[in-house]
């Protein structure tokens, strides 16, 4: 594998570019901090503040606690202890003491007591980061979070995630989702860096064998999201609730181009550790790119990326939501990285330039987390600002090499400035 410079001038080698994307990162932290619970993390309104029935959540807290991690190994005072409360609040009031894992609310008080593989990844992927961060707990909080994936959710024979069971583990649902499996694969590749074990990054690929270069390189590159239990697609899942913010109907642009990027990252992660690697890891996350560019980016007249596509590849909620676009830019960013394709770097301007007028809010903070179909700031699907995940992230993958993952990789950075 061959990455290559581009040979035109690239924002990604821009002094002023980088300096920007830095200080977006800090304006994106600070806001985040207002977040904490006496549990965990909560969910921030459009002003950066907590309502008063604010309840910590298990989905805030470890990507709150994973981004924090981040910031404190590049040397940004005043987030340790940050992640040491979400740390706590992952081993206390979030997690089962009685049958292990992890609900979606603390003490499980909105009714919930499943598990699912979702939250699962998250609390992994938090538990790695805090663990580069040299934190207190953060590797026993791994190790769970590990034996759980091992002994409940990990299906070898299906080389993927089953989804999610009740309480005690006893019952299962009959469904696969692409979702959860995508955010394993993602924290599968830390898992592998922090661990030195390959077994990560030989069940991530394994994933995307399946997800991507079997079900998604037969619908066109389009990702398919919902699977019965045997994986046979589900086309009509969830036709009359369309805008699910996790199981929206149809195929959803924003999910290509998170794939895209991870195969890239899958690719480097393999190359880095010395494994055999299939060069259409690089050739599926060009199509994936390619094809949610081509159906989403303006399908509707409009400017910006469509939040979902029927069969036919027409947009049915026009939304247009943030996360969707800061995956879009990284995967640019990535594929620019990979390939020095002066294509990329295009889109790479595009997604920035789109999201600094239509996203990123100069008045309150953060970025609104969703437009409408007429790109005015709009609550219908995710209310509030409670995501800080996807936009640190978006500012912090074009900084970083496609591997290893981003918090060992802030790490090497570090420990590579001489005195």
């Amino acid at each position: 594998m061959n990455s290559s410079q581009p040979a035109f001038s690239s924002w990604l080698n821009a002094p002023a570019h980088q300096q920007w994307l830095a200080a977006e990162g800090l304006r994106l932290l600070a806001f985040a901090k207002a977040s904490k619970l006496p549990e965990g993390f909560g969910n921030l309104d459009e002003k950066g503040r907590l309502p008063s029935d604010a309840q910590a959540q298990t989905m805030n807290t470890a990507r709150m606690t994973h981004s924090f991690a981040m910031a404190h190994i590049q040397g940004l005072p005043g987030f340790a202890e940050l992640v040491d409360h979400g740390i706590r609040a992952l081993r206390g009031p979030l997690r089962d003491a009685v049958h292990g894992g992890w609900f979606a609310v603390a003490e499980h008080r909105d009714g919930n007591t499943g598990k699912n593989a979702y939250l699962h990844a998250f609390v992994a992927l938090a538990a790695s980061s805090a663990v580069v961060a040299q934190r207190p707990d953060a590797q026993a909080l791994l190790d769970d979070a590990i034996d759980i994936i091992d002994s409940c959710f990990w299906s070898e024979e299906e080389g993927a995630m089953r989804e999610s069971f009740s309480r005690d583990w006893s019952s299962e649902e009959a469904y696969r989702g692409a979702n959860s499996n995508m955010h394993a694969t993602e924290a599968f590749l830390a898992l592998a860096d922090v661990s030195d074990d390959k077994r990560w990054l030989c069940r991530a690929q394994r994933i995307v064998e399946r997800v991507i270069h079997g079900h998604a390189a037969a619908n066109g590159f389009l990702v398919i999201e919902h699977f019965d239990r045997d994986w046979q697609p589900l086309r009509e899942y969830n036709r009359d609730n369309p805008a699910d913010g996790f199981r929206p109907y149809g195929t959803t642009p924003g999910h290509g181009f998170e794939w895209a990027r991870l195969l890239l990252h899958l690719e480097a992660a393999r190359v880095r550790a010395g494994m055999l690697t299939p060069g259409w890891l690089l050739t599926d996350a060009q199509k994936l790119f390619e094809q949610n560019c081509v159906h989403g980016w303006e399908i509707d007249g409009a400017p910006g990326m469509v939040y979902t596509l029927d069969w036919d590849n027409k947009a049915v909620v026009r939304h247009r939501l943030h996360w969707t676009h800061c995956e879009a830019s990284a995967a640019a960013s990535a594929l620019l990285k990979r390939t020095g394709d002066e294509q990329y770097e295009r889109w790479y301007r595009l997604f920035w330039e789109f999201c600094e007028c239509h996203f990123i809010d100069r008045e309150c903070g953060s970025w609104h987390h969703e437009l409408d179909p007429l790109n005015r700031p709009s609550g219908d699907i995710w209310a509030g600002k409670p995501d800080l995940y996807h936009a640190w992230q978006a500012v912090l993958i074009p900084r970083l090499p496609l591997a290893p993952s981003m918090a060992s990789a802030l790490a090497a950075l570090s420990q590579s400035v001489s005195m």
